[in-house]
C-alpha cells in the first residue's frame, strides 16, 4: 500500500511544465491614483507579488486553470478576482480597490474547496497572528482565544491547549504545514508544540471536520498557515525582538526570505525565554519558567503545471513543571520536574494541475520527542512517536454548476517507552480515510454535501506481569465509521448571509483512554483504561447569521452538539499509592450554545473601531451532571483607534480591550467553581518608514489593574495559585 501511496505522491515530478503564462495589470484606488505595494496572493498556487511605484504588477508561471486572486492593502477593502488562465495565455487586469470597511475576504486552506468567505458554506474564523501579536499574549493558545468560542487550558504561561467550544484534547485537531500534527495531545499538560513566530495566520473550524480530516476532528479544526514567501524577485530580512515584564521574558526571531519566479526560501530562528510568572500580589509561582528554540526552513518551486512546497520545523522545549516544595536555585533555567520535548516536522506539498483539474498530494513525517525529568538522570517518562501521514485530493472537471472533491488520506504511527515509568503502552496506529464532496451553486446560494468512510486499527504490545502497576494487556482493536456533512448558504439581501450545516463526526479511543495503568504525575491521580471504549460519536447543527454593512457588522452563531459514548474519566473510589483511582467511562453527552458580536465603524469617526462579542457553552452528561473544562461565559470589548501622523509615521493604532468572564457554577465532578472577574488590557503602536528600511513598535499592557484571578481552565487553580498579574510588553519589528 505504502509504494502506491508515495507513487501517487511523487507523481507530480513527472508531470511538470514549463509553458510560461502569466497575469499582469494596474492596481488603483477611486480616484484613479495607482497604489503601491498591494499584495497580490494565489495561495493555493503558493505565489505572492506585490505592486510597483506605478501600481503595477505581473504573476508569471500561473498554472493552467481557474483561480481566485487576492488583492490586499492596509486601509483598503481585500478584492478577490476570479480568473481562468490556459496554455501560454498572457492577461492584463484592470483592478480598482475601495477604501476599507473591515469586510476582510481572505482564501480560507481550510475549506474544502479553497474558497474566500464569502464562497464557502461553513463559516470558519481567520485569525492574522501577526496582527494580534500586539495583544500581549505570550504563547499561542492565548492567542487563539481572543476569537469568540475558543478558549484555554493552561498550566502557568508555558502550557496552554485550546478549547473550541468546550471539547479540547484529541476531541480537536491541529493542522501545521499542511499535515496533521501528533505530539500525545492526549495530556492537559501537553500544550500545542508550536511556535506563534513563522505562522502567517490560523484559520478555526468550529464543529465537527471529519469529512476532511478524519478522526479527532469531531470538535473542530486548528488549520495553521506557514509564514508566506517573499513577493516574486524580492529578498526580504526582518528582525523581531519582544519583552515581558512580568516574567523578564524575551523573545528573538530573525526571518530571511528571498523569491525568484520559480524558486522560493525561507528560513527562520527563534529563541524564547521565561523566568516565572508572578501573581497580583508579587509572588512568583516557582518553575513555571520555559525555554523553546524554534527553527523553520521552507523551499518552494513553481511552473505553470506543477507547485512543490517543502517545508521543515524544529522545536525544542524545556518546560518546568510547577510543583509544591521546589527549592528556587536558578533563575531561567528550568527546575525539576520538568518536561524536555522535541519536535520534528516535516512536509510536502505538490500540486499538479490539468486542463481542467488539479491533483494534490501532501506528505508529512513528525516526530515527537518527549521526556519528563524527575532530576538530572533521573527520565520518568520517554516516549517517542513517530508519524507518516499523506493526503491526496483530486479536484475534478467542473460539471454545470457542480464542483467535486475525491481523495484519501491516512496514518501510520508508532510510540514506544525508554523511561523508568509508563503512561501509556507501546503500540502502533493506523488508519486510513476515503472521501468524496460535492458544492453546487445556484443564483445567490451554495449547497454543499459529502460523505467519508474511515478505518483504524489499533495494535497495543503486552508489558509486564498483568495486574500490576505500569502494565498493559495486549489490544488488537479495529474502529470504523461514516459520516457525512451538508450545509446550506444563501444571501437572504445584499447585507444579510445565513449558513445552516449539519453534519456528524467521530473520535476514536486514544491510547492513554484505551490501555492507562498508572499514576498520571500531570494529573495527580491513577488511571486504569478501558479496553472496551467504543467510538465517540456525534451530530452537531450549525446556525449562523451574519449582517454586514458599511459601518456596522453583525454575526450570530449557535450550534448544538450531541456526541454519543462521550468518553470522561472519573472516580471509583479506590486509592492506589496515596492518589485517587480514576476509570474512563463512557455516556451520552451534549452541548449547546454560541457567539454573538458586533463590529462598529462610524462614518463620522472612521478611524474608531468598536467590537463587542458574547459567547456560551453548556455540556452535560445524559445524566445532566456537568461536564469538566468547560469555560465560563465571556464578554469581550475592544476600542481600537486607527490613524496615520505623517508619511513616515503611519499605521498607528491606540486600543483598550475590556473583558468580562462570568463565574463559573456548572462544573465537572472533580472541578472547583470560580468567580467573575474582569480584565482590561492597552496598548499602541505605529510602523515608521526610514529610506527603504520600515519598524513596526508596540507597548502592551495586560491585566492593567493588577486583578487577582483564577481563570475555570487554570491547571493551577486546584492549589489557590492565582493568574498572571501585570504584564508590560514591548515589541519591535524591523523589516530591511
Amino acid at each position: 500500500m505504502k509504494k502506491y501511496i508515495f507513487l501517487i505522491i511523487l507523481m507530480g515530478f513527472t508531470s511538470m511544465g514549463f509553458a510560461q503564462n502569466s497575469i499582469s495589470g494596474t492596481i488603483k484606488n477611486e480616484n484613479n491614483e495607482a497604489i503601491y505595494n498591494v499584495e497580490i496572493s494565489v495561495s493555493d498556487a503558493n505565489i505572492h507579488t506585490k505592486s510597483n511605484e506605478n501600481g503595477q504588477f505581473e504573476i508569471k508561471n500561473l498554472p493552467i486553470g481557474k483561480w481566485t486572486l487576492i488583492f490586499k492593502k492596509d486601509k483598503f477593502e481585500i478584492k478577490s478576482e476570479q480568473i481562468s488562465v490556459g496554455k501560454e495565455e498572457q492577461k492584463t487586469l484592470d483592478i480598482v480597490l475601495e477604501e476599507e470597511h473591515h469586510h476582510i475576504d481572505e482564501i480560507l486552506v481550510s475549506s474544502v474547496f479553497n474558497k474566500t468567505q464569502n464562497e464557502n458554506v461553513v463559516k470558519i474564523d481567520h485569525i492574522n497572528l501577526k496582527q494580534i501579536q500586539n495583544s500581549g499574549a505570550i504563547n499561542l493558545s492565548d492567542a487563539l482565544a481572543t476569537n469568540p468560542g475558543v478558549s484555554v487550558v493552561s498550566t502557568g504561561v508555558s502550557i496552554g491547549k485550546p478549547v473550541i467550544r468546550g471539547l479540547s484534547g484529541n476531541r480537536v485537531l491541529t493542522y501545521a504545514q499542511g499535515i496533521r500534527l501528533e505530539n500525545q495531545q492526549f495530556g492537559e499538560e501537553h500544550g500545542l508544540g508550536l511556535n506563534a513566530n513563522g505562522q502567517e495566520s490560523v484559520e478555526i473550524i468550529k464543529g465537527p471536520a471529519s469529512l476532511l480530516y478524519g478522526s479527532d476532528a469531531m470538535g473542530g479544526v486548528l488549520y495553521f498557515n506557514p509564514e508566506k514567501y517573499a513577493a516574486n524577485n524580492k529578498t526580504e530580512l526582518s528582525v523581531n525582538q519582544v519583552v515581558n515584564s512580568n516574567t523578564q521574558g524575551s523573545n528573538s526571531s530573525v526571518t530571511l526570505k528571498t523569491s525568484e519566479d520559480k524558486f522560493k526560501f525561507l528560513v527562520q530562528n527563534n529563541y524564547t525565554t521565561h523566568a516565572d510568572y508572578k501573581t497580583p500580589n508579587g509572588e512568583s509561582v516557582v518553575n513555571t519558567r520555559f525555554i523553546e528554540k524554534d527553527f523553520k526552513v521552507g523551499t518552494s518551486f513553481a511552473t505553470s503545471r506543477y507547485v512543490a512546497d517543502f517545508r521543515y520545523n524544529y522545536n525544542d522545549l524545556n518546560l518546568g513543571l510547577p510543583e509544591e516544595d521546589i527549592e528556587d536555585s536558578k533563575f531561567r533555567t528550568p527546575l525539576f520536574p520538568s518536561q524536555k520535548i522535541e519536535n520534528h516536522l516535516l512536509s510536502f506539498n505538490q500540486k499538479v494541475f490539468f486542463k481542467n483539474s488539479k491533483l494534490e498530494a501532501t506528505a508529512g513525517y513528525v516526530f515527537n520527542d518527549r521526556k519528563e525529568l524527575e532530576g538530572a538522570d533521573e527520565i520518568a517518562l520517554f516516549m517517542k512517536l513517530k508519524t507518516f501521514n499523506y493526503n491526496v485530493k483530486y479536484y475534478l472537471p467542473h460539471f454545470g454548476n457542480f464542483e467535486t472533491i475525491i481523495g484519501f488520506q491516512g496514518m501510520n504511527q508508532k510510540n514506544r517507552n525508554f523511561g523508568e515509568e509508563r503512561l501509556i503502552p507501546d503500540a502502533k496506529i493506523a488508519d486510513i480515510g476515503f472521501f468524496g464532496t460535492s458544492q453546487y451553486k445556484f443564483n445567490k446560494n451554495l449547497l454543499q454535501f459529502g460523505v467519508r468512510y474511515d478505518f483504524r486499527n489499533v495494535n497495543i504490545q503486552e508489558f509486564g506481569d498483568i495486574g500490576t502497576e505500569g502494565s498493559f494487556q495486549k489490544l488488537d482493536k479495529d474502529f470504523e465509521s461514516i459520516n457525512a456533512s451538508l450545509g446550506f448558504k444563501t444571501q437572504i439581501t445584499e447585507k444579510i448571509t445565513s449558513r445552516i450545516n449539519v453534519a456528524t463526526g467521530f473520535r476514536a479511543p486514544n491510547l492513554s483512554e484505551l490501555s492507562s495503568n498508572g499514576v498520571h504525575e500531570g494529573s495527580n491521580r491513577y488511571e486504569i483504561g478501558n479496553g472496551n471504549l467504543k467510538n465517540e460519536q456525534n451530530f452537531q447543527v450549525d446556525l449562523n447569521v451574519d449582517y454586514n454593512a458599511e459601518h456596522f457588522d453583525f454575526f450570530a452563531n449557535g450550534f448544538y452538539n450531541k456526541i454519543n459514548n462521550y468518553i470522561f474519566i472519573s472516580p471509583n473510589g479506590n486509592v492506589i499509592d496515596d492518589n485517587f483511582v480514576y476509570d474512563y467511562l463512557q455516556n451520552n453527552a451534549t452541548l449547546y450554545g454560541g457567539e454573538a458580536g458586533i463590529h462598529l465603524h462610524l462614518h463620522e469617526m472612521d478611524w474608531l473601531h468598536m467590537t463587542s462579542s458574547y459567547e456560551m457553552v453548556i455540556g452535560e452528561l445524559d445524566n445532566k451532571s456537568s461536564l469538566p473544562l468547560i469555560p465560563a461565559n465571556q464578554w469581550k470589548n475592544n476600542f481600537r483607534a486607527n490613524f496615520d501622523v505623517s508619511k513616515s509615521i503611519k499605521n498607528s493604532f491606540v486600543f483598550l480591550q475590556a473583558n468580562y468572564t462570568f463565574n463559573q457554577n456548572k462544573i465537572g465532578e472533580f472541578e472547583t467553581k470560580t468567580n467573575d472577574y474582569l480584565l482590561l488590557s492597552s496598548g499602541i503602536g505605529t510602523d515608521i518608514q526610514l529610506k527603504k528600511s520600515k519598524f513596526n513598535i508596540y507597548f502592551t499592557a495586560t491585566n492593567l489593574l493588577n486583578k487577582e484571578y483564577v481563570a475555570h481552565l487554570s491547571r493551577l487553580k486546584a492549589d489557590g495559585i492565582y493568574n498572571m498579574g501585570r504584564n508590560i510588553i514591548l515589541g519591535v519589528n524591523f523589516n530591511l
